[in-house]
């Protein structure tokens, strides 16, 4: 029997006896191709020995150049320096982490993000071209554009403004993929009372709550992104949390199916796959070419085991963690996807090294001819 804490703050007992399957490592080798490092470099050996315990042999740090912290209500975002993350990280721990930038888009929000877009977007590239030469594999596109980021004149700067259409193909001819993180959960969007799933979190976490008038509508974060897939189609896009619509699959499908430029993570959405399980094993097999792991979640044994219980096992009914990769409080369980061995082979790490440039090469001895030693 186990006890644990609902998001909304009941105690839970489950009686249900069935036996545990929780992997301690990873079935092959794993890129968690989707994380943060938010800077901690005081935390890197540890990191690197719970990754040795459980299979990861290479991490990625999607906001190498920028510091993130916790703050009341959320995190807070500055600028920092990719040679920070290169001197903590790649050069102790040789090809065991990589790193994406996010060139400019991290001004304080209450700050404009430019005043003459034309020199925005010429710096942008300039500041992107430099951290590839300096080793970054890719532009990282926080939700902060489009909800909060304005210029100048106080107006909210669009994905789809056609200002910053320059960026996008320009990454395209640097030969990197854009991960560009647009939306959050449904229920981020909705008001904020008791019956919203997500009210525990949106509590904890007072800044992620959007139901706001003055925000966007997630239909209209969305479409404006499809618009830039869409009008971009020499760039590769990176699209985390189940292209941020785990709740429909059906949709996420059709994204996939008119856009061939696209490519998702499943990260920090295990739950919303978890309840249900069916349609994600079918949408996952389906489309499992397009399909990359990441966690999002800050590093720890037990975090990383669940996702391995998630993908590798038919358990039932068990705790996922929180968004912040804590266990002690979650919405509902989930149930694990039992995913064949070959699915396993292009989650865990052969679609990651086709995507991301120079990464291939890096792990060669762990993948000798992209398959795992």
């Amino acid at each position: 029997m186990t006890t644990s804490g609902r998001a909304d703050g009941r105690r839970e007992d489950c009686f249900l006896f069935r036996p545990e399957q929780i992997p301690q490592r990873a079935r092959f080798p794993v890129i968690d191709a989707h994380n943060h490092l938010w800077a901690a470099w005081d935390k890197i050996d540890e990191y690197v020995g719970i990754f040795d315990d459980v299979g990861v042999v290479s991490y990625c740090d999607l906001t190498s150049n920028i510091s993130i912290e916790w703050v009341e209500g959320g995190y807070a975002i500055s600028p920092g320096r990719i040679e920070d993350f290169i001197d903590t990280c790649l050069k102790p721990y040789p090809n065991r982490f990589y790193g994406f930038s996010t060139s400019t888009f991290c001004a304080p929000l209450d700050q404009p993000l430019y005043s003459d877009a034309k020199a925005f977007v010429n710096q942008t590239l300039e500041l992107l071209e430099s951290d590839i030469g300096k080793g970054a594999r890719g532009l990282k596109i926080l939700k902060e554009l489009g909800l909060y980021y304005r210029d100048a004149s106080g107006n909210l700067i669009h994905l789809d403004d056609e200002n910053l259409a320059p960026i996008w193909e320009g990454a395209g001819k640097l030969g990197v993929p854009v991960l560009m993180h647009q939306s959050d959960p449904y229920g981020f969007f909705q008001s904020l009372d008791d019956d919203n799933e997500h009210a525990y979190s949106l509590r904890k976490y007072s800044n992620w709550s959007f139901a706001d008038p003055k925000y966007p509508r997630k239909e209209e974060i969305l479409e404006r992104r499809d618009n830039v897939l869409r009008n971009h189609r020499n760039t590769t896009f990176l699209l985390p949390h189940v292209a941020n619509f785990a709740e429909n699959l059906d949709e996420v499908a059709r994204l996939l199916d008119e856009n061939p430029n696209v490519y998702i993570d499943l990260s920090a959405r295990m739950d919303e796959l978890g309840r249900q399980p069916y349609s994600a094993r079918d949408f996952i097999l389906q489309y499992i070419d397009r399909i990359y792991f990441g966690t999002d979640m800050p590093p720890s044994r037990d975090m990383y085991r669940f996702h391995f219980r998630m993908f590798e096992t038919y358990d039932e009914y068990f705790v996922p963690p929180d968004y912040d990769g804590t266990f002690g409080r979650h919405r509902w369980r989930v149930q694990g996807l039992g995913l064949p061995d070959e699915a396993l082979k292009k989650l865990y790490y052969g679609n990651a090294l086709k995507l991301i440039p120079g990464l291939a090469a890096d792990l060669e001895p762990v993948f000798p001819n992209g398959e795992a030693r």
